[in-house]
């Protein structure tokens, strides 16, 4: 028992002793990778470390590169620089690189110009477009036009910068090789060509690079207008020789339906420039000046439009008022035997408008529809004498009425105190109380009659119209205000039938 007890514990060290060495050897091989590590980055940093630094200036701009080429031509070829034929290096490509001696390169610009049917691509170093022209044995006419990169460009400018250039700008490390990376600068050169324009059968000879005929009457400056007749077309292409004939049309502004149209047009006459506008005359429409009316400058057409319209319209016709005389009716009184009735009358009426507005009316046929029926009104012409008491006694009096009354003297009559007739009533009796002027219409001349609050007095004087009468006083005596309607009565004797004003007028009118 106890010789099993001590060999146990001895195979138990001989694993725990084969477990150790199993995990040292993975160790063994981790150092290994981690020298060789180490050591590759000490002979790589030794390479780079052994470069030498070289400045290059390309176009006035400086680069750092380090190298370890020991030629101007290596180190090109190391940075992928192919040279054109007009770049200047100014040094040797074999002369070895020096390490305080900066590489400079002057890069030509590349061009590709495009002039006279043919295309040249070369470098160049000059600064200016002149210069450039003059180097590709060009020569620019003052009418001919030079195009940069799309653009018309005059040939005193400078030629652009170096796109490579202003490409790598905003570059943290702009590598040298890309200002070999562009494309060339696209110059064209168009000849102007001689056209000969007829303008109104003037004949102009015209120097142009335009490429269709609208084009050069553009540049040139000639204004054309959408009515004007060109041969050949705008959109012709110009070719040196070629005539263009421009047939002027003439302006002129058309008036109608609500409108102003401006337009030009070389027809001969209105209705042509109407028929160019699609404007059409219907029925009687018309225009100012006519149809046949010569087209002349800035003539103003007025188109009129015509509209005719019957109506039937309706008019009444006043009845008469007939008055017939009544024996048997007291005087001043009044029956009505017939009421009247206004009639109708009838007329179909052609109405023309001109624009809208009426212009003229035409009657074409009129009727009485109904006729009117006639007033008739019998008035009397019985007298009744009656008695009226008076502060001279009783009276007899043949009419009474109402008549407005007013006072006045030989002073405010309106007569000059100077003059002859001063004081006088028309019938030449002196002015003082008891004379009433009156309308000789309605009360005779010489006829008594007595006005209460006044007394009797004479017919003798006019100036006063209708039922109106005025009251005399005495010159010394200052008249009442009287200014109110009275009864006024007519004293006998009657006077004759054709005297008597049988219907008396309604004027004034008591209120």
């Amino acid at each position: 028992m106890s010789s099993r007890s001590t060999t146990q514990p001895h195979g138990e060290e001989v694993a725990q002793h084969t477990s150790r060495v199993a995990r040292w050897r993975p160790r063994g091989g981790l150092v290994a990778i981690l020298l060789l590590f180490v050591v590759g980055n000490a002979m790589v940093l030794g390479y780079v470390s052994t470069r030498r630094e070289v400045k290059l200036i390309i176009n006035d701009r400086s680069f750092t590169v380090r190298t370890h080429q020991t030629s101007v031509a290596g180190l090109l070829d190391e940075l992928g620089i192919q040279l054109n034929p007009e770049d200047i290096v100014m040094c040797p490509l074999d002369a070895p690189l020096e390490d305080e001696e900066p590489i400079v390169i002057r890069r030509a610009l590349l061009v590709t110009m495009e002039a006279d049917g043919r295309t040249l691509e070369f470098g160049t170093h000059t600064s200016t477009l002149e210069d450039l022209l003059r180097e590709a044995g060009l020569s620019i006419s003052r009418h001919d036009k030079v195009i940069v990169e799309g653009e018309e460009t005059d040939t005193r400018a400078r030629l652009p910068l170096d796109s490579s250039l202003d490409s790598q700008a905003g570059s943290p490390n702009p590598h040298p090789a890309g200002l070999w990376h562009q494309h060339p600068l696209r110059v064209v050169v168009l000849r102007a060509v001689p056209i000969t324009v007829y303008d109104g059968g003037v004949p102009i000879t015209v120097l142009t690079t335009g490429p269709t005929v609208g084009q050069a009457l553009f540049e040139e400056g000639v204004t054309v207008y959408l009515g004007d007749g060109i041969t050949p077309d705008l959109g012709t292409q110009v070719s040196a020789g070629i005539q263009v004939y421009i047939e002027r049309s003439k302006p002129l502004v058309i008036l109608g339906d609500g409108r102003r149209v401006k337009t030009r047009s070389h027809a001969d006459t209105v209705e042509q420039v109407l028929r160019q506008e699609s404007i059409e005359l219907v029925g009687k429409d018309y225009t100012i000046p006519s149809l046949e009316t010569d087209v002349y400058d800035n003539m103003i057409v007025r188109v009129i439009r015509v509209q005719e319209q019957v109506v039937l319209e309706e008019e009444p016709i006043p009845f008469e008022t007939v008055w017939q005389a009544d024996e048997t009716l007291e005087l001043d009184n009044q029956r009505l035997d017939q009421a009247g009735a206004a009639g109708v009358k009838r007329r179909l009426v052609r109405v023309v408008y001109e624009n809208d507005e009426e212009s003229e009316r035409v009657t074409e046929e009129e009727w009485v529809e109904t006729p009117p029926t006639t007033e008739i009104i019998a008035y009397g012409t019985k007298i009744v004498l009656r008695e009226v008491q008076t502060p001279e006694g009783t009276k007899t009096y043949w009419r009474k009425y109402r008549s407005y009354a007013t006072a006045y003297t030989a002073s405010t009559a309106g007569t000059p105190r100077d003059a002859p007739w001063y004081g006088r009533t028309y019938m030449g009796l002196p002015a003082r109380k008891g004379i009433i002027a009156v309308d000789r219409e309605v009360i005779p001349l010489g006829t008594w009659m007595y006005v209460p609050t006044y007394g009797i007095g004479l017919a003798g004087d006019l100036g006063v119209r209708g039922k109106h009468i005025d009251l005399c006083y005495d010159d010394d005596v200052w008249p009442p205000s009287i200014h109110h309607w009275v009864d006024v009565y007519l004293l006998t004797p009657v006077p004759p039938p054709d005297k008597i004003r049988w219907i008396l007028p309604s004027y004034p009118r008591e209120r």
